[in-house]
């Protein structure tokens, strides 16, 4: 089960996102795996993830990635967030030849992960789907705002935050990547992919 299937957007948009995650269960493979879960995001980082979260501290926030990685104990659930498919492919592959014995969690569109694990030789586990949001939609922010929030799972970035960084990049005050960033600080669990809230930050000037 993950928090990251509520995001929003178009294909093209959301064939640029990919949230990979390992986990494990309590009294069954648990103990010990510590080291495979720091193994896990030194793979992820090897292939250029655009955002990875430890332990409530993501890129932004955590400083050298490699102390992140150290700080990874039996109880951590590391993430990586990418923007390039070719990039997880590579990933999935290396992963499936350490068979490290932890489950891993790809959280995307179906048909471009299906396409990879196929592309390596595996067959899925499970799936899982959102089936959008229920009742007074009205009331909800705009698509443009829910396609920027909606990357953080635990909705760790406010409404409100996303409206202010979209005005002020249409105002020049901040530029696309600088206002991604700051967006990206209050995700802890590192899914917010800081390149794809830049292609709708720019979106949105072009629109303004």
């Amino acid at each position: 089960m993950t928090n990251t299937l509520h995001r929003r957007g178009t294909h093209d948009s959301l064939s640029r996102d990919y949230v990979i995650f390992v986990t494990t269960a309590s009294g069954i493979n648990r103990k010990g795996s510590g080291p495979k879960m720091q193994r896990f995001l030194r793979l992820a980082l090897d292939e250029g993830p655009v955002n990875i979260g430890v332990n409530g501290k993501n890129l932004i926030t955590g400083g050298d990635p490699e102390r992140m990685v150290a700080g990874i104990t039996d109880d951590s659930h590391p993430t990586a967030t990418f923007s390039n498919p070719e990039a997880i492919r590579r990933l999935v592959g290396k992963l499936k030849e350490e068979d490290l014995g932890i489950s891993v969690t790809i959280s995307a569109l179906t048909d471009e992960v299906e396409g990879i694990l196929r592309s390596q030789g595996i067959v899925r586990h499970s799936i899982e789907h959102c089936l959008a949001v229920l009742g007074r939609t009205e009331r909800l922010p705009t698509q443009q705002v829910l396609e920027i929030t909606s990357m953080c799972g635990h909705g760790c970035v406010s409404h409100n935050n996303a409206r202010k960084m979209i005005d002020w990049t249409k105002l020049g005050k901040l530029t696309p990547r600088q206002a991604a960033t700051y967006l990206a600080r209050p995700c802890a669990c590192g899914a917010f992919n800081i390149e794809r809230a830049e292609e709708l930050l720019t979106q949105a000037v072009g629109m303004a």
